[in-house]
């Protein structure tokens, strides 16, 4: 295992070796954690190192080493990346999609959806190759933006409440999140999920407007937006972290 830092602040970067594969890094410093904290991240990739302080981190590529077999399988587990590429299959709410080039189509709709009788409907990306992934990336994000933003009203008001801000993040953690100041974070990958789980998860942080936690009330409030909350909850226990692949780069060995 070999080891090269750079930062010097409360986030380090460093490589690891590991199984002969050049790892990235990223040691970060939390005064709230207890101890060492070692995980590797579903959507970047990285080793990350969670140390109750700066000092810690030069104990914290040793205490890698120590779990060098643990690290390998858990990036043995990561699915294969997927990236945006002709030719590549990804979900869009739910149903399989080919990503088609279209160098002559025109830049006023960079991607359109193509519904085939038997082949998989196509999302047909517009200019330039070097930018399908950007544009591919960049539309799924505005529909990831539309499909949460008009679920997430819908159930707030049915509350009575209203965020003051949905925004979206690309976070490994959780599909969801809502502040004290009533600012709703979501994944937007969940525009790869099926339409009822994001409806759950749009539910679920709505509710959280009102109860600010999960007990009984909370979970009473979800349940008079969404009929069946186990289904949302077992799929994305089930295939949640694959859609971490889709638009992710190579895995470099």
């Amino acid at each position: 295992m070999t080891q090269t830092l750079t930062r010097r602040d409360r986030l380090q970067r460093a490589t690891l070796s590991i199984k002969g594969r050049e790892v990235p890094v990223v040691l970060r410093a939390n005064k709230r954690a207890r101890r060492m904290i070692l995980k590797v991240d579903p959507v970047s990739r990285e080793v990350v190192i969670t140390s109750p302080t700066i000092k810690g981190f030069s104990q914290a590529l040793a205490f890698a080493a120590k779990h060098e077999a643990w690290i390998a399988r858990r990036l043995a587990a990561v699915p294969e990346p997927v990236p945006f590429a002709p030719g590549a299959h990804i979900p869009l709410r739910g149903v399989v999609h080919e990503i088609v080039h279209d160098a002559t189509g025109s830049a006023r709709t960079p991607v359109r959806i193509e519904m085939g009788d038997d082949a998989p409907p196509r999302l047909v990306v517009s200019g330039q190759a070097p930018h399908l992934s950007r544009r591919v990336t960049d539309w799924l994000k505005k529909e990831a933006r539309r499909d949460l933003t008009d679920a997430t009203m819908g159930h707030a008001a049915a509350f009575g409440m209203s965020p003051s801000k949905i925004s979206l993040r690309d976070t490994a953690s959780r599909w969801g999140s809502c502040s004290t100041s009533r600012v709703i974070s979501f994944s937007w990958r969940l525009i790869f999920a099926p339409p009822f789980a994001l409806n759950y998860v749009a539910a679920h942080e709505a509710a959280h407007l009102v109860e600010h936690n999960h007990g009984p009330r909370f979970w009473a409030l979800v349940r008079t937006r969404i009929d069946d909350i186990e289904q949302a909850k077992n799929w994305l226990n089930a295939n949640g972290s694959a859609l971490h692949r889709y638009g992710a780069g190579p895995i470099s060995n």
